[in-house]
């Protein structure tokens, strides 16, 4: 079975940043004199959206217009720092071409905000393949909650359980499979063991196709 649409986070899922985010962090951390932890990071941050994770940090529930400067700090931080290595992660460009060719429909369904996917956009010519992008601005309750594969899925008019999804983090695969539908976790972020409960694991995209798509539906 071909699978009607594919599904795709964006950080550390379509490109491999998540070491800039992770600096930018610690840079924020320093500022506000908070000790940084990697295992918190994985746990707590990674796949989460910033109202999220800024009311964790803080401990409470902030107001908008705080977290907006946050937010603001924190990202400007992360563009500057990734701008120089952007790149897409291995076979990315190929996988997307063999899908649109196969007549897949594709989406992104990211945790991030605008600026940083038109950041992606502005630096990769990947913005032509996905029919939407559904950001944090489309959802209420962030992953592991399936709301935003499930908003992705109806967008491009898919049932979620004919979906693939691709992820990168422990919350983003809960999210997925929450919603019903198949996921290819890669290791950008989290090692095989972490995304244990992905249907399938890679390093890149050169360890997938077609074929290997039609069995993940068939699985």
């Amino acid at each position: 079975m071909k699978p009607a649409a594919i599904i795709f986070d964006l950080d550390g899922t379509l490109i491999d940043n998540n070491a800039y985010h992770i600096e930018a962090w610690k840079v924020f951390f320093k500022k506000i004199g908070r000790p940084w932890s990697d295992e918190e990071y994985k746990t707590q941050f990674n796949g989460k959206v910033n109202r999220d994770i800024f009311n964790y940090i803080f401990n409470r529930q902030l107001p908008a217009a705080e977290l907006q400067e946050y937010t603001n700090e924190k990202e400007a931080l992360y563009r500057e720092l990734y701008a120089p290595d952007i790149v897409a992660i291995p076979g990315l460009l190929n996988f997307l071409n063999a899908m649109q060719d196969a007549n897949i429909r594709m989406a992104i369904a990211t945790s991030g905000i605008k600026v940083n996917i038109k950041f992606m956009f502005d630096h990769l010519p990947v913005q032509r393949y996905f029919e939407k992008v559904v950001d944090s601005d489309y959802v209420i309750k962030g992953k592991p909650d399936p709301e935003i594969f499930l908003t992705a899925a109806s967008f491009v008019g898919a049932e979620p359980q004919y979906c693939i999804a691709f992820e990168d983090s422990v919350a983003g695969v809960r999210s997925a499979k929450a919603a019903g539908m198949k996921v290819a976790a890669l290791t950008t972020t989290h090692t095989k063991e972490d995304l244990r409960e992905a249907d399938l694991v890679i390093k890149d995209y050169t360890e997938v196709d077609l074929a290997s798509m039609m069995q993940l539906m068939d699985a």
